[in-house]
């Protein structure tokens, strides 16, 4: 047998900093970036910006996020010089219970849910069960009441036009498809919609893009414009939407929908060095993010060499993450969040994570109303008369972790990640390079990261200086080089948004997404 060398593929990808001074959008999808950008243009603010962007990516990317989500919001408003959060992540239905997650026999860790033992047949993971009640619309609807200036309705118009057009199949929304093709077999709605003569799309030959049809989408994206959310929490759509969650198993009834509360609240605040940070509430990885800086910053000095911070980030990391588990339940995920960031001409500044948990969520489809449901059980932990068991109506822990930084110039920026339990950690390397590196946000967005999340496994980026890695080998047992590519993803995909004193914006998106737009305003 040849003991040949594996081939291995050598990418060298930068992708530039965009700037602007009226306006911009950072966010995963370049078609859901140029929605909100025409908002901004057309006299929009941030806020409503980030909802334009975010409906549109519940059409483009309906794998990550949607209707059937929930998400966090951090807003600054320049007005009043304050920062604002919504709160608007799943709840657990009021019928829920511990009994309905037995544990599986054995000492098994879920695959892919939190570090919770496994529970039979990963009911919490996919199917009826594993589905939380959603506070997507009721989040954006609030937010946008609060603190934006244009109508619901104008802001869904782009993303409604999209649903009529449909899913664009491209490499890679077709690759995302037959990677969980697996998965959405299980059920017929979603296999219907997915899968419609038994296997995924195919992208063209030629390259040109093809569509997907949505059935049902464009018409609950109406419906919203003209009932506004409570057309799915309490108005035409409800009963149809109560009856198909409950004909597949669901426990979620209009009760849930029509008590559904979104929330305004502050967020956690803290500082590093002489910088002044605002993440999400006690739910999120927020707290984690404020520990880990803190860690690292009575550990490290500016001064220090890469060689050495780098150590220090993953010891930092190690020591928060033992402590999240331990205290706060949380563990390992590979969801699939999405994030926004935005900023306008009058100084407010927007982070926006939104999410259906894993990829394709529940994977059960509603074919009335034409969206995906959130797998928002599987944030609970199984076992019953813990902080974070299963209790009818209660509000899970989660990996999302939005973050607004003000330096002591009066600089702003932006900040957060998809990648489940690898956000933090990139979002905590992401304020140290600006910080006490110093770099500039190009350099920033383009430097090698490191993961550290849950285990005593440290990945490198594989763009790492060698004698970093060497160091970071010589510190840890467990170690592992891997490059920033599109699949698997190792590091997370994070957006950055930064404003000047003087209201210059740049802002950068993560390689190696290909769909992935900073768009700006001049």
């Amino acid at each position: 047998m040849s003991d040949a060398p594996a081939v291995k593929a050598h990418w060298k990808i930068r992708k530039p900093t965009v700037t602007g001074t009226d306006g911009m959008v950072a966010s995963q999808h370049y078609l859901a970036s140029q929605a909100g950008q025409a908002v901004l243009a057309a006299g929009g603010n941030a806020i409503d910006a980030a909802i334009s962007t975010g409906l549109m990516l519940s059409v483009v990317e309906p794998w990550m996020s949607g209707l059937g989500g929930g998400g966090y919001m951090l807003i600054y408003s320049a007005a009043r010089d304050e920062v604002f959060q919504i709160e608007f992540g799943m709840q657990a239905p009021q019928a829920a219970m511990p009994t309905d997650y037995p544990l599986a026999p054995g000492q098994i860790s879920a695959s892919d849910a939190f570090n919770w033992p496994k529970v039979e047949h990963d009911r919490n993971v996919h199917g009826p069960l594993a589905i939380a009640v959603p506070g997507y619309l009721r989040g954006i609807e609030l937010a946008l009441e609060r603190f934006g200036t244009q109508s619901l309705a104008e802001l869904i118009e782009p993303a409604k036009r999209q649903a009529q057009l449909g899913l664009p199949l491209d490499w890679f929304a077709c690759q995302k498809i037959s990677q969980f093709a697996r998965g959405l077999r299980t059920y017929e709605a979603t296999r219907n919609l997915y899968l419609q003569d038994g296997l995924p799309p195919a992208a063209d030959s030629e390259g040109l893009i093809t569509y997907l049809p949505l059935p049902g989408l464009a018409e609950t994206l109406a419906t919203v414009q003209q009932e506004g959310a409570d057309g799915i929490y309490r108005g035409s759509l409800t009963q149809s939407i109560v009856q198909e969650l409950q004909a597949a198993g669901s426990k979620i009834s209009a009760t849930d929908l029509e008590q559904y509360e979104a929330i305004v609240s502050s967020p956690l605040s803290g500082r590093f060095r002489e910088h002044q940070l605002y993440t999400a509430g006690p739910l999120t990885a927020g707290p984690s993010l404020l520990e880990a800086l803190t860690h690292y910053g009575q550990t490290a000095i500016p001064e220090a060499s890469n060689n050495t911070s780098y150590v220090a980030m993953a010891k930092a990391l190690q020591t928060t993450y033992q402590n999240r588990l331990e205290n706060l339940g949380e563990g390992a995920t590979d969801g699939s969040t999405t994030h926004i960031c935005t900023a306008d001409r009058h100084g407010n500044v927007v982070s926006f994570t939104q999410t259906i948990m894993s990829a394709f969520g529940a994977r059960i489809h509603l074919p009335t109303t034409g969206f995906l449901m959130n797998n928002g059980m599987m944030w609970f932990d199984p076992r019953p008369d813990g902080p974070n068991s299963v209790v009818g109506g209660r509000r899970p822990l989660c990996n999302m972790c939005p973050t607004l930084g003000r330096s002591p110039d009066g600089s702003w920026f932006a900040v957060g990640a998809c990648g489940g339990r690898k956000i933090f950690p990139s979002i905590f390397q992401l304020i140290i390079f600006l910080t006490d590196y110093g770099l500039s946000l190009e350099d920033a967005i383009h430097q090698g990261r490191i993961d550290v999340s849950g285990t005593d496994l440290v990945t490198l980026m594989d763009n790492l200086p060698q004698s970093t890695i060497e160091a970071l080998e010589r510190a840890f047992a467990s170690t592992r080089i891997r490059p920033n590519d599109v699949s698997p993803n190792f590091f997370a995909l994070p957006q950055i948004i930064t404003r000047s004193p003087q209201g210059l914006l740049e802002g950068g998106c993560f390689i190696p997404s290909p769909h992935a737009l900073v768009a700006s305003i001049a």
